[in-house]
């Protein structure tokens, strides 16, 4: 057992020198399946910290398989386990956004803690989920657009998944996979299930030199920007990281039907995408457009939150992303 090992064990943090080469160990299966249980429940006992999350993000992201891209590019996700079993508002910000003309390297996962994950309700709105990097380089050239199915690009996760599967219980790698994109992308937003994260996050993205972030947690529990309570906003910029709130009745937002938010299957999930696609106005069109302000925002597209807003809230009435959809959609 390495001394990094033993130092968890005892419930002392790691720099993240320490954690990149306890990782680096994680991903090549240098260690057995019970040390492997050992670290990662080590880790849930004590905390993760910034440096230990940066050093897993920095093996993660080295370690996939490669998407080049420019340093405009953009992700939208969120860790997910919110509970709330929401309709898929991140995927669906992601397609606005690349309409808009923004390049977005979007990477997810199926379902784990949700009826429907982003590459179950992009399959169902007949995207390829299977794009290999070169064509997710061409895709994001051609249509600003593709998704990464994480599974197909960190093939070295494979050393700890059945670990992970006996825990059953969120470890650090439900923290740092969101923020592990193969494009390396330098701007992204990114909601988390706990508040606590938030700062933890920003400095983690910091440290492996992201430009523009927005980590979002709203009041009501989302691991979005809410359409019904304030969201706490940690935003690094160039180095900077402030704190400020987005109260949704200060942008004139007035819906309060929660139980329009919420998703089903992925066919349910991808219709009431299609629907918001083609102008509908309701809450999940509000839940997307706050979303997709920030999108704009983290890519240095708009700089005020407001404008950013209004620009999408318009946008989304056109009727131009269902346009859009057809075109990125399978043939």
């Amino acid at each position: 057992m390495s001394q990094i090992t033993e130092k968890l064990k005892k419930g002392e943090n790691l720099s993240f020198e320490e954690s990149k080469a306890l990782f680096s160990d994680l991903m090549e299966g240098k260690y057995p399946e019970n040390l492997i249980i050992e670290v990662l429940e080590s880790f849930i006992k004590k905390g993760e910290t910034k440096d230990e999350l940066a050093g897993g993000i920095f093996v993660l992201r080295s370690k996939a398989s490669k998407v080049k891209t420019d340093s405009h590019t953009i992700d939208t996700c969120g860790t997910g386990g919110d509970g709330k079993n929401s309709l898929n508002i991140s995927t669906a910000a992601a397609i606005v956004l690349a309409s808009m003309g923004i390049k977005v390297a979007k990477h997810g996962n199926k379902a784990v803690s949700s009826n429907c994950g982003s590459a179950d309700v992009l399959q169902e709105l007949k995207i390829n989920i299977n794009l290999k990097p070169d064509e997710a380089e061409k895709s994001i050239n051609e249509f600003n657009f593709a998704f990464m199915f994480a599974p197909n690009y960190h093939s070295a996760m494979k050393h700890v998944g059945p670990a992970r599967k006996k825990i059953q219980k969120k470890t650090i790698f439900n923290l740092i996979g969101p923020l592990s994109n193969p494009a390396q992308v330098k701007r992204q937003v990114v909601g988390v299930f706990d508040k606590k994260w938030m700062r933890p996050f920003a400095e983690a993205l910091r440290e492996n030199n992201v430009i523009h972030a927005y980590i979002v947690h709203s009041d009501d529990g989302r691991d979005e920007i809410s359409p019904f309570e304030k969201t706490t906003i940690i935003e690094l910029n160039n180095g900077n990281i402030n704190e400020f709130i987005i109260d949704p009745q200060q942008l004139g937002i007035k819906l309060t039907n929660k139980n329009n938010l919420t998703g089903k299957s992925a066919l349910y999930n991808s219709q009431k995408i299609i629907e918001i696609f083609k102008g509908k106005f309701n809450e999940f069109s509000q839940a997307v457009a706050l979303n997709v302000a920030a999108g704009l925002i983290v890519s240095d597209n708009e700089y005020e939150f407001k404008d950013a807003f209004k620009k999408a809230e318009s946008y989304l009435k056109t009727g131009n992303v269902f346009k859009y959809l057809t075109k990125i959609q399978m043939k």
